[in-house]
């Protein structure tokens, strides 16, 4: 795999990053304005923190699936699953970096493992149903680019 490929897949990842928070953005404005709203900044800042997490799950798991879909047509089909592994685990070495940075407790530490089993099974499970879906009756759907 080229260097130019897996700058690809990096960028890739990073849009599944911002796309996650993005998401936790999302939900702290339904919270906020719909659910409870008239709080203080602090209530909502602690809020995030403690449903932030469980956010990235629950947001992460269609974010990776589609993340591993879309990556594995983009080349030959002798790469299989590689480029979804690829950004699987850029996003899972940067997601745990900033994890480090701003301190990795042992409840935050179990939810950073579910979150990111599930997100490595759903970017596989795109990355094997496009391949999946891709062979025609002369094998390779994508002319082995």
């Amino acid at each position: 795999m080229s260097f130019g490929r897996v700058a690809l897949l990096v960028g890739v990842a990073m849009l599944v990053l911002v796309a996650n928070v993005a998401a936790s953005i999302g939900y702290m404005i339904v919270y906020g304005h719909v659910v409870d709203p008239g709080h203080d900044a602090q209530y909502y800042n602690d809020h995030i923190q403690i449903a932030g997490p469980y956010c990235s799950i629950v947001a992460g798991i269609p974010l990776m699936f589609g993340a591993g879909w879309w990556v594995t047509g983009w080349w030959r089909r002798a790469l299989g699953v590689l480029p979804a592994w690829v950004v699987w685990i850029v996003y899972a070495v940067i997601d745990l970096l900033v994890l480090l940075m701003v301190g990795l407790s042992l409840g935050v530490g179990v939810l950073f493992v579910v979150s990111f089993a599930t997100k490595l099974v759903a970017a596989l499970f795109g990355a094997k149903l496009r391949l999946a879906r891709s062979t025609g009756p002369g094998g390779e759907a994508d002319g082995g680019k």
